[in-house]
């Protein structure tokens, strides 16, 4: 899968006259990249940037050619994004419902959708759940439908806000394997550093700014420092 680079040039986040991201200048096109930093550094506005959801007050964000000030519903369909709390991103009564809820939106003919979300089911062992209630779902299993909707979708890079923050030890586990497997490329904020070990940048955002970008263990003795300055 080809994977568009991702730039992020001379962007500033400005909400009621306080700058959470501060002059970002990033490009991101390796396959596993982390996110970490303090509670409220600015790392979850910085992931919104990504497809969309949040735009630059300055600058510019581009996936390949296209920018999200522009092309921001085109992008959606590049950039997908799981959000912390599953729940919140579950619509549809029924399991299977739910991951063809965004397929109908493309537009796709009923028996595409309906080959597409059985096979993403498939591909994620989670085809027992396919006629579930949503509402009975566990945290773990309400991760993975999510995850599901999402890679349906069939987007070319998905970012995670998160993902681990609800599950025990062993669903966090099964997602990191998941995250693991993925054609995709994945970004992933965390708190949870053990997730990041095998990848191959993490960026630190402190007070707005990457204060540092680099290999895993590298980023995560960085953080670890200011954590405790």
């Amino acid at each position: 899968m080809e994977l568009p680079p991702i730039r992020i040039e001379n962007v500033t986040v400005r909400y009621d006259e306080r700058d959470v991201l501060k002059d970002v200048n990033i490009t991101l096109d390796e396959r596993r990249i982390g996110i970490i930093g303090a509670n409220g550094a600015g790392k979850s506005t910085l992931s919104r940037l990504l497809n969309g959801l949040v735009l630059p007050t300055v600058g510019t964000v581009r996936i390949g050619e296209l920018s999200t000030k522009e092309h921001a519903k085109q992008i959606r369909r590049e950039v997908g994004f799981v959000f912390q709390n599953p729940a919140n991103q579950i619509i549809m009564p029924i399991v299977s419902e739910d991951i063809a809820f965004g397929l109908k939106n493309l537009g796709l003919p009923k028996n595409e959708r309906q080959l597409r979300v059985s096979t993403t089911l498939s591909e994620l062992g989670i085809s027992h759940l396919s006629d579930r209630e949503s509402h009975t779902l566990s945290g773990g299993e309400q991760q993975m439908v999510a995850l599901a909707s999402v890679l349906a979708m069939r987007p070319k890079t998905v970012v995670f806000d998160e993902p681990t923050t609800m599950l025990d030890l062993r669903n966090r586990l099964g997602f990191q394997r998941e995250i693991a497997k993925l054609e995709q490329r994945a970004i992933v904020i965390t708190h949870d550093l053990e997730i990041l070990e095998d990848f191959e940048r993490v960026l630190v955002v402190t007070n707005g700014q990457v204060s540092f970008d680099g290999l895993p263990q590298a980023a995560i003795d960085h953080y670890r420092a200011w954590s405790h300055a």
